[in-house]
């Protein structure tokens, strides 16, 4: 089967490593001569309006007959089975974490996510998803049938190693603020580093979570540190490549990562890595290239940083590790790969 449909809820332009993949996923497909469909699905996943779930049910329903259809996780784990079952055609769940996994729920929330998602994802004829970890999960926590599911991590370019800035060394988070990535953690441990020469860019879309961007602005200028972490909201690609070229140290504070694109990403540039143990993000990078501590632990997290700091030469030969890694990293063609096959073998 050289065509099925992709359907995907929300804006596909959102800068979210969800969104990154899907696009990308997209556009190597068709590069390699297979015309998905892209289908928009409403947004408000994954609790749609009653109005968004009927629309939603109604663009699946138009699809051709018997015409396979790929779901993105933040909207095919809040699809009732009765809908899913309705549809009579090969389905295919992409799931780059499990819903309820994002923090910030309430316990009826994060109850009727496991719930919606364990029946939606019993009528998956295949489940792809982007780590090895999240395939763990799936079987152990959704009893997902281990041979329904495909690991199909991201794709990371070749790109130029970071110049740095050195003086003062610039530290470097990238994501959407959102209570899952834990920025006022990394500033509680900057805060702790303040007799040390640092600047820090924390790079992603402020509007995800208005509450969580206030109250992050707000630490900032409780803590005095306004003229040394920089919030640049959302930013276009090429400024991006430009951040990650300045920067010395990538860090991470992060409740849990599916996989960490971002961090993929920094490896990829030759950046030496200080992230939480957190979810996928032990098997995403090596450990000669990273220090990894407990999330959540401002204390930790700043003694990870601060010997960074301290030692300009662990910063290099992390590095340098960092750059052999990336040498070997899946690219994107073999994800969409491995996303067509699957396509083709339920179709």
């Amino acid at each position: 089967m050289k065509d099925f449909a992709f359907a995907i809820p929300g804006d596909l332009g959102l800068p979210t490593g969800g969104y990154a993949y899907d696009r990308r996923v997209l556009a190597e497909c068709r590069r390699a001569g297979c015309n998905p469909i892209y289908l928009a699905l409403p947004d408000g996943f994954p609790f749609p309006l009653t109005e968004a779930l009927a629309r939603s049910e109604s663009l699946l329903r138009a699809l051709p007959a018997g015409r396979a259809v790929l779901v993105d996780g933040l909207a095919f784990g809040a699809l009732s089975r009765e809908l899913l079952r309705a549809l009579r055609r090969p389905l295919v769940a992409l799931i780059h974490h499990p819903l309820a996994l994002e923090t910030g729920l309430s316990e009826v929330q994060h109850a009727q996510l496991v719930a919606s998602e364990r029946e939606a994802l019993a009528e998956a004829a295949a489940i792809i998803v982007t780590s090895p970890t999240t395939a763990g999960i799936l079987a152990r926590d959704y009893s997902v049938d281990p041979e329904k599911l495909v690991v199909a991590v991201p794709g990371t370019e070749p790109s130029p190693r970071a110049k740095g800035t050195s003086e003062p060394p610039r530290i470097l988070a990238v994501g959407a603020v959102i209570p899952r990535k834990a920025y006022g953690v990394l500033v509680d441990a900057l805060d702790n580093l303040r007799s040390r020469d640092w600047t820090c860019h924390i790079v992603g879309a402020t509007d995800r979570d208005p509450g969580e961007s206030r109250a992050l602005r707000a630490k900032i200028a409780a803590r005095g540190l306004e003229s040394r972490i920089v919030l640049t909201g959302a930013i276009p690609d090429a400024a991006l490549d430009g951040e990650y070229d300045a920067a010395d140290i990538f860090v991470s504070s992060s409740l849990f990562e599916g996989y960490g694109m971002v961090l993929t990403e920094a490896l990829a540039r030759s950046l030496p890595i200080v992230a939480t143990r957190a979810g996928a993000v032990p098997d995403t990078v090596p450990a000669e290239a990273s220090l990894l501590v407990a999330p959540g632990d401002a204390r930790v997290l700043a003694e990870a940083m601060g010997r960074l700091l301290d030692e300009p030469q662990l910063r290099r030969r992390m590095a340098d590790a960092a750059w052999e890694r990336a040498r070997v990293l899946p690219r994107w063609k073999e994800t969409a790969a491995l996303v067509m096959a699957t396509m083709r073998g339920i179709g």
